[in-house]
């Protein structure tokens, strides 16, 4: 479970990047956290994955408070979360396969859970006849889903998604969002960060609308909740 108490979080600068953020996703849920540029939306990723901690209120994120974790817990932390992100960051000097199971070897994963994992995860994402190309040789969706595969493979519990579909076209984009869904419909909470509302309306999900550092709503498809 993700939730926020209150939460500020004020830069070096004087920055007020969030001003009293309270928010509750539970687990298993799909939500949507939306705003325009310079709303407070990296920052409440950040927090959520221990870049950050709050200036002031509480963050839990999956068992782990924030505001006062230790630096050895957050790789802990982190495998729980698995974050896609717009610019795919995918290393191009290896192969899909080997894109995917490197995320698995660095936090200590043994050979044979990885023969075994890896395959499973491609196939889950529609790339298992894709393990021996290289990333540049994929389309722009298609890096999107190793991406997600990338992400998906040490089975965290929550996805946070940043922008997934900024780099794709419409068709793409509706693509990214099913396979989510279906992530999702595995039991995996999902958070979309995005600014793309045609998008959003599409799902008729859970949407958080973010601006200035405020949550302004709250609801089904932005319909806010009191």
């Amino acid at each position: 479970m993700i939730e926020f108490t209150n939460v500020v979080k004020t830069y070096a600068e004087g920055n007020d990047a969030l001003r009293g953020v309270s928010m509750q996703i539970e687990d298993g849920e799909f939500a949507f956290l939306v705003g325009p540029s310079g709303s407070g939306k990296s920052t409440i990723i950040k927090l959520i994955n221990g870049e950050l901690k709050p200036t002031s209120g509480a963050v839990h994120v999956n068992g782990y408070s924030l505001e006062r974790i230790r630096k050895r817990e957050i790789p802990y932390l982190r495998r729980t979360i698995g974050v896609v992100f717009q610019d795919f960051r995918l290393i191009d000097t290896k192969t899909v396969y080997e894109n995917v199971a490197f995320a698995m070897r660095v936090v200590g994963a043994r050979e044979r859970e990885i023969r075994e994992r890896v395959p499973y995860v491609l196939e889950l994402v529609g790339l298992e006849t894709k393990e021996k190309r290289h990333p540049s040789a994929l389309s722009g969706g298609e890096q999107q889903r190793l991406a997600i595969a990338r992400a998906l493979v040490n089975n965290p519990s929550t996805i946070i998604a940043d922008e997934p579909t900024g780099n794709l076209d419409p068709t793409r984009s509706i693509e990214i969002m099913s396979l989510l869904q279906e992530i999702n419909n595995l039991g995996t909470t999902v958070l979309v960060v995005t600014h793309e509302l045609e998008l959003v309306e599409r799902m008729h999900k859970r949407v958080i609308a973010i601006d200035e550092g405020l949550v302004i709503s709250d609801g089904l498809d932005g319909e806010e909740e009191q």
